[in-house]
């Protein structure tokens, strides 16, 4: 089983910079995101500074963010990744199921990917992920490549915004019947 120790602060670069612009969103009327808090149990704390030093999680996450953009129902994940191939192991079965359940419900579903050594934001449709996780369920590759992505769903860069995934947000709404 996996302990907060092994996974160390991956990510959390993204997550802060996306709890700020969530912050951000909600002060300008737009959107109400919040992180889903991670289960765990602790094993192990510190007596001086009382910060948990082991801990396992006690059960399989679903996606690290929920909320509702102007009456919309959106869930989302978030990834780094430091290369141009994209690992799909790094998205876990019951996340893409609770995403396809959440898009059946009228929800939006994606994942935001920040391509660290590009310095660029990727906002992968839940309907490109679900393309992708097929293409390895039938024995294809098991990652996806920088170049496969749309180059319209990466994210702009907007004044006073870290991460401005409302844009493409929009884009996918406006490709759905």
């Amino acid at each position: 089983m996996a302990t907060w120790n092994s996974r160390g602060l991956r990510g959390s670069t993204l997550e802060d910079l996306l709890n700020r612009t969530n912050e951000k969103y909600l002060e300008n009327n737009l959107a109400l995101i919040q992180k889903i808090p991670t289960p765990i149990t602790p094993i192990n704390i510190d007596k001086d500074s009382r910060h948990i030093t082991l801990a396992y999680f006690d059960q399989k996450s679903t996606v690290d963010y929920i909320g509702v953009v102007q009456g919309i129902p959106v869930c989302f994940d978030a990834k780094e990744c430091n290369t141009d191939t994209f690992p799909l192991a790094n998205i876990h079965e019951h996340q893409v199921e609770f995403m396809r359940h959440f898009e059946e419900q009228n929800g939006i579903s994606f994942i935001l990917i920040s391509y660290t050594h590009k310095n660029e934001f990727y906002y992968l449709r839940f309907q490109d992920l679900l393309r992708f996780w097929e293409r390895a369920a039938e024995g294809g590759r098991k990652s996806f490549r920088y170049e496969e992505l749309d180059p319209e769903y990466f994210l702009p860069k907007v004044p006073g915004v870290l991460v401005p995934y409302l844009n493409c947000m929009q884009k996918d709404l406006n490709t759905r019947d």
